[in-house]
């Protein structure tokens, strides 16, 4: 844990200003313009209990694709969090760590036949399907899996809505577990997903309530349906708002019969326990007068195509903090707001990461920026385009 007396926002911008100092030692060497993350054990805890006080009876199983570091993988092993894969690689990367089989859903409910073979293969018990052809092929190359039927359900207001790619039609479900039946497979319980970083608990409580009636339909065919996957959607400064609608619906809906229940958390273990630091690589300051007064531009190591991929796939908006410099550095500094507007590395036009910021005082080319809860779809999101690498420097505080 941090320091007595200390808290843990300034260990963290302590480890930020000592890693500053550090780079600067050579400023020649490529890593020293590089953008780099602090990643805080103390927030995972944090994040863990607050799960364990609002949603103590459902099991969460963490969403690898969120964020795939595998020091916050193993953290959250051992803390007893299981795991939501999508991919092949994604399996392997958590069965190296020593987690058993018995934890991982394979929660993609469209396969490679390769993958789903893979799976089977490890042990993976359980993996979700919304369609025909997914029957199929469960069939003919993994037989033995547990399914849950993976429902549509959607939050219209989340970041992220998935019901246009996944989620099988409330009137086509009976025909699904009908043809499961013929085919002699195991239909183990049913799945949703209401959306990434959702925001309105009516849309749990409805899907809750579909997912009942599925459950209904398959017990009536015969399968024995145990486990019901809530998804994901949850969000670090929403949650408790989300699970106090969550813990009614299920005890109105499933209170009567013995279910696990679990659930496809991301972004709600991982956005708070990651900060990113950003270098100013280059500025434009706008010379002479201009009728619309712009901005000023800077430009930093990392934007769109990095780590604030969010910014165009979701509208996040990021509001950076200037890292203070030694006072000698800051003597012919402007002091007073200043407005820019802030671009990532790239050649791309479209590697804009705000529009207009306004900072407390002049930013200058060689500072350093703060980007805080930049743990989900970051790293794990960013490319190598034009040439800038994706691997990121992480420090570790508390792990």
């Amino acid at each position: 844990m941090g320091s007595v007396g200390i808290s843990a926002d300034e260990v963290v911008d302590n480890l930020i200003r000592k890693h500053i100092e550090e780079l600067s030692n050579d400023p020649y060497v490529s890593q020293s313009d590089h953008p780099f993350f602090v990643a805080d054990g103390s927030r995972i805890v944090e994040q863990h209990l607050r799960w364990k006080s609002s949603l103590p009876d459902i099991q969460p199983f963490y969403a690898v694709k969120c964020n795939s570091d595998v020091n916050f993988l193993r953290y959250l092993d051992r803390l007893g969090v299981n795991f939501d894969c999508a991919s092949q690689g994604e399996i392997e990367l958590i069965l190296s760590l020593g987690v058993d089989p018995s934890r991982i859903i394979f929660a993609h409910p469209c396969k490679s036949i390769s993958a789903l073979h893979f799976a089977a293969k490890q042990g993976i018990r359980w993996a979700t399907f919304d369609n025909i052809d997914e029957l199929e092929k469960v069939k003919q190359h993994s037989p033995q899996i547990g399914l849950l039927l993976r429902i549509f359900a959607e939050d219209d207001g989340a970041k992220v809505c998935l019901g246009d790619k996944f989620g099988a039609p409330w009137n086509t479900t009976v025909a699904l577990l009908e043809r499961a039946r013929e085919l002699h497979l195991q239909i183990v319980g049913v799945s949703f997903h209401i959306g990434s970083g959702a925001s309105d608990p009516e849309a749990f409580t409805t899907a809750i309530q579909q997912a009942r009636h599925v459950f209904d339909q398959g017990e009536r065919l015969g399968f024995n349906m145990t486990v019901l996957d809530v998804g994901g959607g949850f969000q670090h400064t929403n949650f408790e708002f989300m699970a106090s609608s969550l813990r009614p619906a299920l005890a109105r809906e499933f209170g009567d019969r013995p279910v696990r229940v679990i659930a496809e958390p991301g972004r709600f273990f991982a956005t708070p326990c990651y900060t990113l630091v950003c270098k100013v690589i280059a500025r434009r300051t706008h010379i002479g007068a201009a009728p619309s007064n712009p901005a000023d531009m800077l430009y930093q190591n990392d934007g769109l195509y990095g780590c604030f991929s969010c910014g165009w796939s979701e509208g996040e908006e990021y509001m950076p903090v200037l890292v203070k410099q030694n006072e000698g550095r800051d003597d012919h500094r402007e002091s007073g707001e200043h407005r820019y507007s802030l671009w990532g590395p790239t050649c791309d036009s479209i590697d804009q990461i705000a529009k207009e910021v306004v900072m407390d005082g002049e930013v200058k080319v060689g500072d350093w920026l703060v980007y805080k809860d930049m743990g989900a779809y970051t790293m794990s999101a960013s490319s190598q385009f034009n040439g800038f690498p994706n691997s990121y420097t992480v420090i570790y505080q508390d792990f």
